[in-house]
């Protein structure tokens, strides 16, 4: 019975190297971003879209500078909570916006899982009665956990063997659909009516998401080969790579189907997109690629995420419970991160847990800068203006996202904005009682009981 009252977190020092951390990263970014984000930021911004990946590049490049800096500081497994905590310690800033991390890293394998059940359903004609994407989407969450309870060697190499197929199919698709464009001019005369500055802003946000992916780099610190070094490097060849990929595949795409039909198609763009170039065998290869993008995606991202969960359980900046179950906090951590993302997936369309993803990794990342500027800039030797302007360039995304749902769907907003207000009630509440029992010295009689 010993190891199963083990409750302690094992993290696997040097077991990632640069490559596969980098496999990691992209893995994540790439699953993401270009499958389901590419129709519909030409939906917000029309054919400017490319140019919104542009925007998203520069923004987090900035954003990368503050998660570098505190990585070669103090390299963590812990990543996000563990740089929040640094920053604003035992206190809800810290909880508050970890969770934010938390729910929008589950967001996004929900995103990916539903974006996984609409290409996949390209196979078969489209979905139209609408059950079937969920269904699919459920169960590739389901078959991710699995092989998350295999352990660490697996992932990785799961992960990288799905990464290596995937890059060189999408990279592929993106020359292939250049090349047989009839021309790569992109029609810009027509914006539509959507190519204002505040749909452009709200279609750089939704881009944001695409690269998001670096921050699962920073999350596996401590397990990454020479971390001083390696972290900061493989965030900055995974935004590279991804700045070449999305620029050629939004190419690509604008150049075989009219602002139109990249609309109507947003859930499935690119397989949309493969038809006119290169027929049913086209839309066969992208819907293979997008499901191992998207499976390979859910892998690594549910790998980080209950990971982090976990750290902030040990940092008992979480209210956690066993629920019965045998086994480590890491464990329970992985089945509460796939519950939540099934729920999500089950109910919600791509565009609304896009918006919450988007919405919660914003105000998190302004709160990171914002913590180098007032707390750690001493610490990891950031200049003042880098996180200054990844703050500013993070608003206006933020703003011109939120005024752009709050016209077309204010509800996503609505819910957004509840969900933050309750983790902030429930936090606060938890941090008082935690503080009161430390105080009081009841610390001792706090332990777990088995039954």
């Amino acid at each position: 019975m010993g190891s199963e009252q083990d409750r302690t977190t094992h993290y696997q020092e040097g077991s990632l190297t640069l490559p596969g951390t980098v496999m990691l990263g992209t893995g994540v970014m790439i699953g993401a971003g270009i499958f389901a984000l590419t129709g519909q930021m030409a939906q917000m911004t029309g054919v400017l879209f490319p140019l919104a990946f542009l925007a998203a590049a520069v923004i987090v490049a900035f954003s990368a500078y503050s998660y570098i800096k505190i990585s070669n500081a103090w390299p963590s497994a812990g990543g996000i909570g563990m740089y929040l905590h640094k920053a604003y310690g035992n206190r809800l800033p810290t909880a508050f916006n970890a969770l934010l991390m938390y729910f929008s890293m589950v967001i996004a394998q929900s995103f990916l899982a539903r974006t996984f059940g609409s290409y996949t359903m390209q196979l078969f004609g489209g979905d139209e009665s609408g059950r079937m994407v969920p269904i699919l989407g459920v169960s590739l969450i389901l078959g991710a956990f699995l092989i998350n309870l295999l352990g660490n060697r697996m992932i990785q190499g799961v992960a990288s063997f799905i990464g290596i197929l995937k890059i060189g199919g999408i990279l592929v698709f993106g020359l292939v659909g250049v090349w047989i464009a009839d021309s790569i001019s992109v029609d810009f005369s027509t914006p539509g009516e959507a190519g204002t500055a505040g749909n452009f802003l709200g279609a750089t946000a939704l881009g944001i998401l695409a690269f998001k992916g670096f921050t699962t780099i920073t999350n596996s610190g401590s397990e990454v080969k020479d971390p001083h070094r390696n972290v900061g490097r493989a965030i900055v060849i995974s935004i590279a790579a991804c700045v070449v990929i999305y620029t050629l595949v939004g190419f690509a795409v604008a150049s075989n189907l009219s602002l139109a039909e990249i609309i109507e198609t947003r859930d499935y763009s690119l397989a949309a997109a493969a038809r006119p170039a290169l027929g049913d065998y086209g839309v066969w290869f992208t819907v293979a690629i997008a499901m191992m993008a998207t499976a390979g995606g859910i892998l690594a991202s549910i790998f980080a995420v209950s990971r982090m969960l976990a750290m902030l359980t040990e940092m008992k900046l979480v209210p956690h419970s066993h629920f019965g179950m045998p086994g480590t906090i890491q464990k329970h951590t992985l089945v509460y991160t796939v519950v939540l993302g099934l729920t999500l997936t089950a109910f919600f369309d791509l565009s609304r847990i896009a918006a919450l993803g988007i919405v919660f990794y914003l105000v998190m990342d302004i709160a990171i800068h914002w913590g180098v500027l007032r707390y750690l800039r001493a610490d990891v030797k950031a200049s003042v203006w880098v996180p200054a302007t990844a703050i500013i360039l993070d608003m206006l995304a933020l703003g011109g996202f939120v005024w752009v749902k709050l016209n077309t769907d204010p509800f996503v907003i609505g819910v957004a904005v509840a969900t933050m207000a309750v983790i902030a009630i429930v936090e606060q509440l938890f941090l008082t009682r935690t503080a009161r029992t430390r105080e009081s010295g009841h610390e001792g009689t706090q332990v777990h009981h088995h039954h």
